[in-house]
């Protein structure tokens, strides 16, 4: 059986038995066998589990989301970040995770109405807060944002921000404003990132992107004019790097560094690599 995450519709969390992960503001609950653990247990270690919700099924195995009102390990067990997992586990846990992780912040951030302050309530079948009050329904929802690799020729434009890991480079980036199409997006946070013009974008995929919950759309697009010049306070530092001096870049399952690693591939007529989706 091919081993594998599937979001289906919600789960009714009268269902006895499945798996279920553990998410805190400190990550989620890890042991030695894994993140997943047999729902039943947790419901039995008097954890203070404020929320649950049905995810999917991980290997065609139902699986819940048990939300902690703070951090309380069992023994055994110990809290990781989603950004740890991102670089250290499978990609279908990941999958897994960062799904979790978007549902967590949506049911948290929507406890009472954005209209009228009243606790909200979820309605049955739907991933959906409804107010009682006033009616207002607030779905899960993403936030689009551009990704944009900017080259010239055998150069490409990278940048970093203060809260990058310490010595690492990446492509621009910035959410979509509303009205803005995403193309229009790229050029302007181009504009105000570094200061150039840009021209002859490409779309070359996406990744949805938990941190919190983006979707991240991702361009190729080639200078077309203007020095660079560092937006204050959001790039520590900008610059032309040659395709075969290239500083650290970032990790691999990022879509960033898959539009640098697509180019280079592209140029030096090496194989294409896949975008993890």
């Amino acid at each position: 059986m091919a081993r594998g995450w599937q979001t289906t519709p919600l789960l009714d969390n009268a269902q006895p038995g499945g798996w279920a992960l553990v998410r805190s503001p400190q990550g989620f609950l890890v042991d030695a066998n894994g993140v997943l653990f047999p729902r039943e247990w947790l419901k039995r270690q008097d954890l203070p589990i404020c929320d649950e919700q049905g995810l999917g099924q991980f290997d065609d195995q139902p699986v819940w989301l048990l939300s902690l009102d703070h951090p309380v390990m069992p023994e055994g067990c110990f809290w990781q970040s989603l950004r740890q997992f991102m670089l250290q586990a499978d990609y279908p846990t990941f999958r897994m995770l960062a799904f979790a992780e978007q549902v967590g912040t949506w049911r948290s951030n929507h406890r009472f109405c954005g209209r009228c302050g009243s606790p909200t309530q979820q309605v049955a079948g739907e991933r959906c807060m409804r107010c009682p009050e006033c009616g207002l329904d607030s779905y899960a929802r993403i936030s689009p944002s551009m990704i944009v690799l900017v080259t010239r020729g055998d150069e490409i434009l990278l940048a970093r921000s203060p809260r990058f890991v310490a010595g690492v480079y990446s492509t621009l980036a910035g959410f979509v404003e509303p009205g803005e199409s995403a193309e229009e997006c790229v050029a302007r946070e181009v504009r105000e990132e570094v200061g150039i013009e840009v021209h002859n974008l490409h779309y070359l995929g996406s990744q949805g992107w938990p941190f919190p919950h983006s979707l991240m759309l991702g361009f190729h697009a080639e200078y077309a004019g203007g020095e660079i010049v560092p937006q204050a306070d959001e790039i520590e530092d900008a610059a032309w790097f040659p395709i075969d001096n290239l500083p650290p870049l970032p990790m691999q399952r990022s879509i960033a560094r898959y539009l640098i690693d697509l180019y280079v591939a592209r140029r030096l007529g090496q194989p294409e690599p896949q975008l993890h989706r």
